[in-house]
């Protein structure tokens, strides 16, 4: 359990250090470059197949599995943050 608990911690830090959001409604980038948003949660992976500190997850807008990253909304035109906005990933029903 306190590995588990470091592991999150370790996550959280370094989400907030580069400049992620902690969690919630995150921009991603696949490996194609294609934007959209998803619900991130560190250290919980329902809608991803988690590989460390990556994460595999289906991309909506190419119709592919991918391994995405955090973007910083900060580092988007605004044209980008209005297509990523506009898409989401499936819902947790």
């Amino acid at each position: 359990m306190a590995v588990g608990a470091v592991a999150l911690a370790a996550e959280t830090g370094v989400l907030v250090a580069r400049g992620w959001p902690p969690a919630g409604n995150v921009v991603v980038r696949c490996r194609r470059g294609h934007l959209y948003t998803t619900i991130w949660v560190p250290g919980v992976s329902l809608k991803s197949l988690r590989l460390g500190w990556w994460r595999v997850q289906r991309c909506p807008v190419g119709d592919h599995w991918s391994m995405v990253t955090p973007v910083r909304r900060a580092a988007l035109s605004r044209r980008q943050s209005r297509r990523a906005a506009s898409v989401h990933d499936r819902r947790i029903p």
